[in-house]
């Protein structure tokens, strides 16, 4: 597996926990409302906020196992499992691929551009 590069410290760390947990809550409501797509949307925005937060990123990672196991999808299953092992640890090490959604539609390693919303909430410590 490539080296990821170690990424900068969030400049403001609450702040990406509260949009995270709107996120969160937005896919439990998406799936309350039967509306998978708009959950796995949530999901993905979520999992792109929790990458800097170890324990956000891990939870993030089950949801969308959860995800995986209510539709039977076998190749979400099996990278989440994969995307559980490594998540913690490179969230700790500051070493995960910006932007990346989480799913496993896409590289596990590949960064991915931020959407402009969140590009904000994840500026690094130093950025005005």
């Amino acid at each position: 597996m490539p080296k990821l590069p170690r990424q900068p410290e969030l400049q403001n760390p609450t702040a990406v926990r509260r949009a995270w947990a709107d996120e969160h809550t937005a896919a439990i409501q998406a799936r309350a409302d039967g509306d998978p797509l708009r959950e796995l949307h949530h999901l993905e925005r979520a999992h792109i906020l929790s990458q800097p937060l170890a324990l956000l990123h891990i939870r993030t990672h089950v949801a969308m196992l959860s995800f995986g196991i209510r539709h039977r999808d076998r190749r979400q299953i099996t990278g989440q499992l994969v995307r559980l092992l490594v998540a913690g640890p490179g969230s700790a090490m500051r070493r995960y691929p910006l932007g990346n959604t989480g799913g496993a539609d896409v590289s596990a390693i590949e960064p991915m551009d931020i959407p402009t919303d969140l590009q904000v909430l994840l500026a690094p410590v130093g950025a005005s």
